[in-house]
């Protein structure tokens, strides 16, 4: 599980270091970029609910490795000389980790039940740590290897020595037969509230998140920080975000609910936004990592809320569906915003703003769904207890 969450994070964050060297050499608009920036998440909401159904058809296991070797011909594919085929593998990606990541939480709360929130925060933890690799070592790999696109490449290795290792180290067993008492899950939880309030957090939350991701390096470029000191900002507050996803279900288990961590994490990241995009250069490191706290902290939180809010594993990976495929797509909303703010020569002042929006969207949702609450199945149907 661990080496499966190590891989869902560098096909993002590899792109964004790159992004200046893209459009130098393909001649995208900021809205073209922002479009490449915009597809995987897109994706990853896309194919998310696709997961519950992959699972039940090819058991969990199975459809993980399905995930998997899609993820690796998918960085293979974007390496090829088109513009074409690097936003389709950009697609393809997307669509790859909204798969696994959908599965994961499910895995982990039916293996283990007791320790399911301290086992998110620890490949939570792997998975930061895979974000900042890509971020770090992307333009290296570049200088290295000569090539942009055989950087974005390599990361196909990743994928599948985690696919030979899931596969010898993973039972793969044939799917058990649904049984008559199952829920249905797309019509009982699109009318749950509880199911919404957690989509809405793992949607406002992830919308932060991947506009950092495709656009961080960008605007720190537009401040006056080289090619290399801008991805390894992005890298710094990633690698910031192992501690913080580690502890953030420990700092929920403090109170009598998870409101109070939620709004503690979303500050650090108010925080660390405004000191990047509008405080002093020299501040720039400490802005890096108080992001990366705010922003590994909420990813970690959000995935243990799915944990948490859920009665069964079955449940869990039904509103894992929800939340990632319905909150993804909302997310793609972020990157394809700042896209378009700098297509019409917005400043970073009016990109703050956009970005508080979305800090105070999300502390809402947060209000709500972490209230100490829980999905369970009565009558055929998802109830909250």
């Amino acid at each position: 599980m661990l080496l499966v969450g190590l891989n869902l994070r560098p096909a993002l964050s590899s792109l964004s270091p790159l992004l200046g060297r893209i459009q130098q050499e393909t001649a995208l608009t900021p809205l073209g970029i922002g479009t490449l920036t915009t597809l995987p998440v897109l994706c990853l909401g896309l194919f998310a609910p696709l997961a519950p159904r992959l699972a039940r058809r090819l058991g969990p296991e199975r459809a993980l490795s399905l995930g998997l070797l899609a993820l690796a011909a998918a960085l293979a594919i974007r390496a090829l000389p088109s513009l074409w085929l690097l936003f389709f593998g950009t697609l393809l990606v997307g669509g790859a980790i909204g798969v696994c990541g959908s599965l994961l939480p499910s895995l982990v709360k039916r293996e283990l039940p007791r320790g399911a929130d301290l086992m998110t925060g620890v490949y939570t933890m792997a998975l930061c740590l895979g974000g900042a690799l890509g971020a770090g070592i992307s333009v290296p790999l570049a200088e290295l290897l000569g090539s942009w696109s055989l950087s974005l490449a390599s990361w196909s290795l990743l994928a599948l020595a985690a696919l030979i290792a899931w596969r010898l180290g993973m039972p793969q067993p044939r799917p058990e037969p649904l049984s008559s008492d199952q829920p249905t899950p797309a019509v009982s939880l699109l009318r749950s509230p509880l199911a919404w309030q957690v989509t809405g957090f793992m949607g406002s939350q992830s919308s932060l998140a991947y506009i950092v991701f495709g656009w961080l390096p960008v605007l720190m470029q537009r401040r006056g920080l080289g090619e290399g000191e801008a991805g390894w900002l992005l890298a710094m507050s990633v690698m910031s975000q192992l501690l913080a996803a580690l502890g953030a279900p420990w700092l929920a288990r403090l109170g009598r609910d998870q409101r109070l961590a939620a709004l503690l994490l979303l500050g650090a990241s108010a925080g660390g936004i405004l000191i990047l995009l509008l405080g002093p250069l020299e501040a720039r490191w400490l802005g890096a990592a108080l992001l990366g706290v705010g922003q590994g902290g909420c990813f970690s939180l959000a995935l243990t809320l799915i944990v948490l809010r859920s009665g069964t594993h079955q449940l869990a990976g039904q509103l894992s569906g929800m939340a990632q495929g319905i909150g993804y797509c909302l997310a793609a909303l972020g990157p394809l915003s700042v896209g378009l703010l700098l297509q019409f020569g917005a400043g970073n002042r009016t990109i703050s703003l956009l970005l508080m929006v979305i800090v105070s969207l999300a502390a809402g949702c947060a209000m709500l769904a972490g209230r100490q609450r829980r999905l369970e199945v009565a009558d055929g149907r998802a109830v909250t207890r």
